[in-house]
């Protein structure tokens, strides 16, 4: 809206960039334009604003479809005042001098009239389309129908009023009906959600058999696996147990050899020894045989004392003493009695 100022017998308007403002002063035109800043008295002049800029109009309207069936439309049109000129000549668009207010309601009348005609596009367009039809597929129909119809309306054009466009939100049939239409695609809808669940289970089961026969032939070949070990840790075995008899036989065979040497080499040495000592016997008794009977004696009874064990005492009687005596110093006969002497 424009702004006004007052002033003793004069008012400063001034008007916003999309206002187009006529100045009348006794049906003469003072000033007119979009964006004016002025003087004027308030009590000769005429003033008129209209607006330029683009404007929306949401509306609802109701319509019977070929088979008998009201649906709802919500709509919207997008319009300006192209001519204001001719806009203010057949609508109200006169503001107060002192306030700057509308005195009518120029904005309502075009609302109404726009109205009137959309809606009536909106009926003939439905009135020759079933049901089935204008909710499914009647948006873009009736969108068509609208512009095309309001753009060429020569009313319009008449009042300095041009459509720019019609956007059409929704096409809708009563609740009860819409829920009974919208049935066939809600199973549809659930019938794929199903066929998907299902095939979802039957891809699952298909998994888990696949899975179970992985398991399955990582069981068999763990299995497989295990027998060639058993088999191999007892060829392994009976290896090991064939070198150890083998090598049992050979520290035997060792052992056998080398007591047979050593009983050879003990059997030597005992022939040996036994050679020896009969060598020594040969020599002592040919070293003997040509003695004294006495001296033969004393080595003997020295041989004796030698082999004898240890005698703590020793006691001799004279009887003893004197046999010995005279055995060493009279010798013996022959046949071993004691020689006479005169």
């Amino acid at each position: 809206m424009s702004t006004i100022t007052s002033y003793p017998l004069l008012r400063h308007l001034k008007a916003a960039p999309t206002s187009h403002v006529i100045h009348l002063v006794r049906g003469r035109t003072r000033h007119a334009g979009t964006g004016l800043a002025f003087w004027y008295r308030p009590l000769t002049a005429a003033l008129s604003e209209v607006p330029v800029d683009d404007r929306e109009l949401p509306l609802v309207a109701h319509a019977r479809t070929a088979d008998f069936q009201d649906v709802t439309v919500q709509a919207t049109v997008s319009y300006r005042f192209s001519d204001p000129a001719l806009a203010a000549e057949h609508l109200d668009f006169s503001i107060d001098a002192r306030t700057g207010t509308w005195t009518g309601t120029p904005l309502e009348q075009a609302s109404g009239l726009l109205t009137e005609l959309a809606t009536g596009h909106v009926m003939t367009t439905l009135a020759t389309t079933s049901l089935v039809e204008a909710v499914t597929s009647g948006v873009s129909r009736v969108q068509e129908a609208v512009t095309t119809g309001l753009v060429d309306d020569a009313r319009l054009a008449a009042t300095g009023l041009t459509v720019l466009g019609a956007r059409i939100g929704s096409v809708r049939a009563d609740a009860d009906l819409e829920r009974s239409l919208q049935t066939p695609a809600r199973e549809a809808v659930q019938g794929e959600a199903d066929k998907a669940v299902y095939e979802r289970r039957a891809l699952a089961v298909e998994r888990e058999r696949a899975i179970a026969e992985n398991e399955m032939a990582n069981r068999i070949e763990l299995a497989a696996r295990e027998a060639e070990l058993v088999r191999q840790e007892g060829a392994n075995a009976q290896q090991r147990a064939t070198e150890a008899a083998a090598a049992a036989l050979v520290e035997a065979n060792a052992d056998a050899e080398r007591t047979a040497v050593l009983a050879q080499g003990r059997a030597t040495a005992a022939r040996l020894k036994g050679q020896a000592e009969a060598e020594a016997a040969r020599a002592l008794v040919a070293a003997h045989a040509g003695a004294d009977p006495r001296v033969l004696m004393m080595l003997t009874v020295r041989q004796l004392a030698g082999d004898l064990p240890s005698i703590g005492q020793l006691t001799l009687t004279p009887d003893l003493v004197t046999g010995v005596l005279a055995g060493l110093l009279g010798g013996a006969g022959p046949g071993g009695r004691p020689e006479s002497r005169p």
